[in-house]
């Protein structure tokens, strides 16, 4: 008998809204969730504590954990000092290196997640990836997806533009990013999962298209919703293919050759973005990109996340090498330094013309 319809894995409960973590307590105590309030907090060490102050009176079951930072060693350290709990399950409650540890964490001692955002940095928050530094720079683990995931408007406007801005970046990229999965699948005859395909690239253009800004509820909200689904496309698709292509190859080779003077990830990700396309002969594409990411305050040119010329010609040349095997733009054109060098320099005078 033909299989009909498939399951898809996405969390039971997504609350975006203003005044979401009013009643955090009442969502925790979702059956589905807990069941005695035994919940495990992992929060920062700054702002972490006030939101602890503000939560644990309603949450007297729960306990806390501070997260010393982003990375695998950090996320073990939790893992370890939460297993002994015997918790419902774990609450990640910050940003992007808080949730990232707390989805590896929950996952080394098979509890699920409930991913509480506190910014809108990435598409991590919903995704079956945790991204961790480790002794080789920075590595991707594969996780469950987060059983709830909570945005609070309020918050998010409360957190520094630069996280909204991060954010941006990161969702306009995954254009670019399933671009290379066709490309792919015409060229190598990659698989390529429709659905996950779609969910990536609308959510993307909604907030390519979306013509308000950082500060504005409604524009956050798209926002917010299409890093959430960027997320479950990833989970539809097995991998995070959707929503990683030249663009975060780009990414990667700032992290790893530049680790001191990287730019945030989606800072990186809109600009290599805008360059992939560009890349790739969409010209009227990639020009979009780059007016809207400039509207937004991104960067579109090296210089102005602080690297020159040979340097981005550099990290053009090394991107391939940071996902072996993945096929985008950059491994079908094969580019020699030079040839970037004279597309770069094509790019950066298409901007400024």
């Amino acid at each position: 008998m033909p299989v009909l319809t498939r399951l898809i894995p996405s969390p039971v409960v997504v609350d975006i809204s203003r005044g979401a973590l009013d009643d955090l307590a009442g969502l925790l105590a979702d059956q589905r969730i807990s069941s005695n309030g035994k919940l495990a907090f992992a929060i920062s060490g700054g702002s972490g504590a006030a939101l602890r102050e503000r939560f644990a009176p309603a949450l007297p079951s729960a306990s806390w954990y501070e997260v010393g930072g982003g990375t695998i060693d950090d996320a073990i350290k939790l893992a370890d000092a939460m297993k002994s709990g015997r918790y419902d399950a774990v609450v990640g409650l910050g940003g992007g290196k808080i949730i990232d540890c707390a989805k590896f964490a929950a996952a080394r001692i098979g509890l699920p997640l409930v991913a509480v955002a506190t910014n809108l940095s990435h598409d991590g928050l919903c995704s079956p990836v945790a991204t961790l530094d480790n002794d080789a720079g920075r590595g991707s683990y594969g996780v469950p997806n987060p059983i709830a995931v909570v945005i609070d408007l309020d918050v998010i406007r409360e957190a520094p533009a630069r996280f909204v801005r991060s954010g941006i970046g990161d969702a306009i990229s995954n254009i670019s990013a399933v671009r290379d999965w066709e490309l792919a699948h015409t060229v190598r005859g990659e698989d390529i999962d429709g659905l996950a395909a779609a969910m990536a690239r609308q959510a993307g253009e909604a907030v390519l298209r979306h013509p308000g800004g950082v500060g504005e509820d409604a524009f956050l909200q798209v926002l917010a919703e299409g890093l959430v689904m960027t997320g479950i496309s990833m989970s539809v698709a097995g991998d995070s293919r959707p929503a990683s292509g030249a663009c975060h190859e780009i990414n990667h080779a700032f992290d790893l050759l530049y680790p001191k003077r990287a730019a945030s990830h989606g800072e990186q990700c809109g600009l290599g973005a805008a360059f992939a396309t560009f890349l790739r002969g969409d010209r009227e594409m990639s020009m979009l990109m780059v007016e809207v990411l400039q509207r937004h305050g991104l960067p579109v040119l090296p210089h102005e996340i602080g690297f020159d010329e040979d340097e981005f010609v550099k990290v053009t040349e090394y991107a391939p090498d940071t996902r072996p095997g993945r096929y985008t733009i950059l491994e079908h054109l094969d580019l020699s330094a030079d040839q970037i060098r004279d597309a770069y320099r094509d790019y950066a005078q298409a901007i400024s013309s």
